[in-house]
């Protein structure tokens, strides 16, 4: 890909900082959500470690850095390193038990350790608030840039931690170790015959797609100042799949823009009608499914195809 294709998103999501107005935190919460669905990717779409329960490394990652904040220190990213850390043994905890499994039983225990751990946090209101909640407050940024109304550090934090995370999933994807995930999704029976270590590297990469989902959590409470119950639920883990599916799996810029077009699309249709915005959203995953295989990452390839046909026609050499 050309190098200009790989600036466009950051400096999109820069130019919206300067433009948005007062939208930034709708981006925040944009960029939040391409974090996860990243997170996701790595699992699912690279690995193929069929999964339901992201939530739970987002509210994992949401609450570690809530209780550290309140208990420990309100330092932004020590909270944040702290969070993904805890995200990340959790996972390879977690991981070490079901990761021996596959399809639909794998779905379901994924599944089943969201709910037990939103059980679990429900019931140990002393320590989560249940139904309440967690209220905190956030000390600056490098004990400089302070959280403000309008949300422009909240943003820019936000956007460096992604692009953080960016990198450090592109050099595993296209790593030996990223190439023989590959190989793992397509036939693990194969993998083994050859003598690659399946169990082990589907825990790594569990573990590091847990951190990104934990840190995305993380971000969105010191963002918002509040964690909920609502950070462990179901739907986190649906909207995160929707968004993977919207952009196309297997394409890490497809969380860019899966994530934006929900996110965008759920914000206009509620506003239209607060009551019905879903059916927007569902026809809108009806089509991409039915006439997009690659997402909407589809439409850009073929747009980047016309254009180069349109410039080499144009040549006159």
């Amino acid at each position: 890909m050309n190098p200009a294709w790989h600036a466009l998103p950051w400096l999109l999501a820069i130019a919206f900082y300067f433009t948005a107005g007062g939208y930034l935190s709708l981006g925040t919460s944009i960029l939040v959500y391409i974090l996860l669905t990243l997170s996701l990717d790595l699992a699912l779409g690279y690995a193929g470690i069929i999964t339901l329960g992201h939530a739970a490394f987002f509210g994992f990652g949401a609450y570690g850095a809530a209780l550290f904040a309140i208990h420990v220190n309100a330092d932004p990213l020590l909270g944040l390193v702290v969070a993904t850390a805890v995200t990340a043994v959790f996972a390879v905890v977690t991981g070490m038990l079901i990761l021996h499994t596959q399809g639909v039983t794998l779905l379901m225990l994924t599944l089943a350790i969201a709910v037990l751990l939103a059980e679990a946090a429900n019931r140990a209101y002393k320590v989560t608030g249940g139904d309440d909640g967690l209220q905190f407050t956030m000390g600056p940024v490098l004990g400089l840039f302070r959280f403000d109304l309008w949300g422009q550090t909240a943003y820019l934090y936000t956007l460096v931690i992604l692009f953080v995370w960016f990198v450090i999933a592109w050099k595993v994807v296209h790593s030996p170790f990223g190439r023989s995930l590959d190989g793992i999704r397509q036939s693990q029976a194969r993998m083994r015959a050859i003598g690659t270590p399946v169990w082990w590297r589907l825990i790594a990469i569990y573990a590091i797609s847990a951190a990104m989902a934990g840190s995305a959590g993380a971000l969105s409470a010191q963002t918002t100042r509040f964690v909920g119950l609502n950070t462990l639920g179901l739907l986190v883990s649906g909207i995160a799949v929707v968004m993977l599916v919207l952009g196309g799996t297997r394409r890490l810029y497809g969380a860019f823009l899966g994530a934006a077009v929900y996110v965008v699309v759920q914000d206009f249709a509620a506003k239209v009608n607060p009551f019905y915005w879903m059916f927007v959203i569902g026809g809108l995953l009806m089509a991409t499914v039915l006439f997009l295989e690659g997402g909407l990452m589809e439409v850009l390839d073929i747009g980047r195809r016309w254009l180069r046909r349109l410039l080499r026609g144009s040549d006159p050499t």
